[in-house]
């Protein structure tokens, strides 16, 4: 009968439920398709290739460079701040719960290991003068821009394509 949640379909296994059936059929095909697929390609990659990289903002004020990096879960020891010339480098790692087995996990999509960014900044920088504070989960990155240096800007001109 109609509207009692039983739409008269029955394929062996009992009344036809779309929703429970297909959150059903997603599990099962995550469990026994994608997962197992995944392992086997990222057990194939190489550890160095494998880092994550955190979502960063930059915004340049003056003749300074404030730079946010999101790092919630990671421990202050286990960043690591360099720069360069002109680029900044951030690298670290997340580490996972203690104690939670593989297997035990239903669902992962925070990314755990190590991270790794590089960033060019559009100006030399003072390596002397940089402050870093971590708070919050976000790592706050303060660069002054070295005297008499300049951002680079080159503008280019756009032809039209021949296709």
């Amino acid at each position: 009968m109609l509207g009692d949640g039983n739409w008269g379909f029955n394929f062996g296994t009992g009344p036809f439920r779309p929703v429970r059936d297909i959150e059903e059929m997603s599990r099962r095909l995550e469990n026994e398709i994608v997962r197992p697929a995944m392992r086997a390609v990222w057990e194939r990659i190489p550890d160095n290739m494998k880092a994550w990289g955190p979502a960063v903002d930059i915004v340049e004020k003056g003749d300074n460079f404030e730079i946010k990096v999101e790092l919630p879960g990671v421990k202050q020891s286990d960043i690591n701040v360099s720069v360069a010339d002109d680029v900044l480098t951030i690298t670290g790692e997340r580490k996972p719960e203690a104690g939670v087995k593989d297997e035990e996990y239903r669902r992962v999509e925070i990314a755990y290991g190590s991270f790794y960014r590089s960033i060019t900044l559009p100006a030399r920088v003072d390596t002397k003068n940089v402050e870093a504070v971590y708070e919050d989960g976000m790592l706050h990155i303060t660069l002054q821009r070295e005297a008499g240096a300049k951002s680079k800007k080159v503008n280019i001109q756009v032809k039209k394509g021949t296709a």
